[in-house]
């Protein structure tokens, strides 16, 4: 008898999703990560959970409803994660005409559900939205959708996933995989040598995919292409919460977005990457290409040198339009050999679905429940989505020495789960170390014990965007810290 019913190799959001679905529904799972959950294409992904008009604009309108069904069903199940926004489109004179943009939003709202307000025209010279703008624009078209913390959402999939019995390991790569009736891996496991054996076996290792099924499965690897996508930071360029976007030249759409109070993220580009997917860098010419794209709507004129962090990532895409959305998924069965579903790509809306999906084609070989996913919410997300400023003042009247920004980043990281970090606390000293102004050892201990971070970098730029603010000499502090509260 094997050992699990299904062994994943890879902890990006497509790896941590399908783990999720599968121990929710009664399979006995374990996740390999040789490095850290969401740490490749998943820390860098749009942030948007939307229909995407783009998609739109092509005539895709079965496949930008069931995005916007999605949608729904992510503000149901991750209110802290996802949150809704109004996103404005200044009109250009040299771009799509106003009333292509009108209709097109328009039929936008007819294919969303009712829960989020409809589109609107305004007129930027008397709205907020215009202070950052250039002139003339005159008019722009606001519109509902949602933005997401995607590594975040990464580790509340794992986290959830573990609670309902799968084993997560991360720094845990699989060097060979056998397979006959069953799948024999293995593994090193921090160092360790270890055999595991799985009745079914996904390889979900993104920008790896092709790699691990030549080396590690010793099949034929995948005749796919590699994409990459990156964004950058820049210091905040506008006082509005609203998400702009922006019509290029080359007819892209360019979101500038609030990020993590102070910063705004511009993105994203998009196109081919060759090299090694664990070193992908955004190239100068993006960075330039994202700035251009701001400086032509925005007042404040930014430049490379700007430019604080930027976010890069990479994974295999066969059709670049439409796994670009869906994502690719292949489930290999043959006679006398265990099944091999290949999953890859896609984007961070359609990643619930995708993984439902996948797993589902397993349902010929297991006895297992039905589909739940759409239902549960994610760990911290037992609230509604319009509740979240309630959520965080019941934070603030408990734990009073929070300012109302550490309130707002700790319900949007952890949700109603705040109380396992700062259980009965009085005061900033019952948290311990403090590294910078919002990190405590209490939050480093638990993201330690629970969410499996093991490097300073796992806390600053996946579990929280705190590596923006933090001084160095903190960041050697935490090293320090986190060195010395690791298990023996």
């Amino acid at each position: 008898m094997a050992d699990y019913d299904l062994a994943i190799i890879g902890g990006g959001l497509n790896g941590v999703s399908v783990a999720r679905d599968a121990a929710g529904r009664g399979l006995r799972v374990i996740l390999l990560e040789q490095g850290d959950l969401g740490g490749a294409a998943s820390q860098a992904t749009s942030r948007m959970i939307h229909g995407d008009l783009a998609v739109l604009e092509r005539w895709r309108f079965r496949r930008v409803r069931a995005a916007l069904a999605e949608r729904e069903i992510w503000l149901k199940i991750a209110p802290h994660l996802v949150r809704p926004m109004r996103f404005v489109i200044p009109a250009h004179a040299d771009e799509r005409p106003p009333w292509l943009l009108r209709a097109g939003l328009l039929l936008y709202d007819r294919l969303a559900a009712r829960g989020l307000p409809p589109s609107a025209t305004v007129d930027v010279t008397h709205h907020p939205v215009g202070n950052a703008l250039k002139r003339p624009f005159g008019t722009a078209f606001e519109y509902s959708d949602c933005v997401v913390d995607d590594s975040r959402l990464v580790i509340a999939n794992a986290v959830d996933a573990a609670e309902r019995g799968a084993i997560i390991r991360t720094g845990a790569r699989c060097v060979r995989a056998d397979r006959t009736e069953i799948w024999r891996l293995a593994a090193i496991d921090r160092g360790h040598r270890q055999v595991i054996t799985a009745r079914a076996l996904a390889n979900a290792s993104g920008a790896w995919t092709s790699f691990v099924a030549e080396t590690v499965l010793r099949m034929s690897p995948w005749k796919a292409g590699t994409g990459q996508i990156s964004q950058i930071v820049v210091r905040r360029l506008f006082d509005t919460d609203n998400v702009y976007v922006f019509q290029n030249a080359d007819r892209r759409l360019i979101y500038a977005c609030p990020f993590e109070r102070d910063f705004t993220l511009i993105g994203s580009v998009g196109h081919a990457f060759k090299g090694d997917p664990a070193v992908v860098a955004i190239a100068a010419g993006d960075v330039a290409y994202l700035c251009d794209a701001a400086n032509r709507y925005f007042r404040e004129r930014i430049d490379a040198s700007d430019v604080i962090r930027t976010f890069s990532g990479a994974n295999l895409v066969t059709n670049p339009r439409r796994a670009a959305r869906d994502g690719t998924m292949m489930f290999d069965t043959r006679r006398r050999k265990a099944p091999l579903l290949t999953i890859f790509g896609g984007d961070v809306t359609t990643s619930r679905w995708r993984a439902e999906r996948a797993v589902s084609e397993l349902t010929p070989f297991y006895p297992m429940s039905p589909r739940w996913t759409a239902t549960k919410p994610l760990p911290g997300g037992d609230f509604a989505w319009d509740r979240f400023e309630i959520e965080v003042e019941r934070a603030r009247e408990r734990w009073r020495f929070l300012s109302e920004p550490e309130a707002q980043r700790l319900v949007a990281a952890y949700g109603t789960r705040l109380e396992a970090i700062l259980g009965d606390a009085k005061g900033r000293a019952d948290l311990g170390s403090a590294f910078g102004p919002e990190l405590t050892g209490a939050e480093v201990r638990y993201l330690m014990a629970k969410e499996w971070a093991r490097f300073p970098d796992d806390i600053l730029w996946r579990r929280s965007k705190l590596g923006l603010t933090m001084p160095p000499a903190d960041r050697d502090a935490l090293a320090k810290f986190m060195a010395g509260a690791a298990p023996g």
